[in-house]
């Protein structure tokens, strides 16, 4: 290896990484989440994760009302050692303070959706809800490919506030159909048309 391929990866400061470091480092990949004090960078995605992310936030905000809004891929600040990227979030509106803003405030978080990737199995389905339930993010939807038509399965959880965990509320595979946190109706099968 030439010094000029010869690749200089960043050494984590003895305590870890911090929010400030995700939100500063020059040159980081993009999407890179800060768990537990460590920077995760995300292989790159399957056509499936863009079309999915699509579809749900068109018809998040289609149907959200005024007082929230629908952002993609969006770091959550949940404490200084937590950072992480969900694929979307349904904010309330007054924390989009400007359109030059990076990150919002887990308290201002409604709904974390995570869609699975083979690389990221584990954080969408273990690490993150947890971390979003420990900080009070009452709704997470986890996203995945099924089926040999590989259509998108869309299960939602909602916070049990005694317990600090996410209890299923529904699978849904043809329609997301809701009520909280506000009325939500998105049409699955039209991933076809996309």
């Amino acid at each position: 290896m030439t010094a000029e391929t010869a690749h200089h990866w960043p050494v984590p400061p003895p305590d870890g990484y911090t929010v400030d470091d995700l939100l500063t480092l020059p040159d980081l990949p993009p999407h890179t989440e800060l768990l537990d004090g460590s920077l995760v960078f995300v292989s790159p995605q399957r056509c499936f994760h863009s079309i999915v992310i699509d579809l749900l936030v068109n018809g998040l905000r289609r149907t959200a009302p005024s007082e929230l809004k629908v952002t993609r891929e969006m770091t959550v600040v949940i404490d200084r050692r937590n950072g992480p990227e969900p694929d979307i979030t349904v904010v309330r509106a007054a924390a989009a303070r400007s359109r030059m803003q990076s990150y919002f405030q887990v308290r201002d978080v409604l709904l974390a959706v995570e869609v699975v990737s083979p690389e990221s199995e584990a954080r969408d389905r273990d690490t993150k809800p947890y971390k979003y339930a420990n900080a009070g993010i009452p709704y997470v939807w986890r996203v995945e490919m099924a089926g040999a038509d590989d259509h998108p399965v869309v299960h939602a959880f909602e916070l049990a506030l005694e317990t600090r965990a996410y209890r299923p509320v529904d699978t849904f595979r043809e329609q997301v159909k809701l009520g909280a946190p506000f009325d939500i109706d998105i049409d699955l099968t039209a991933i076809d048309t996309l």
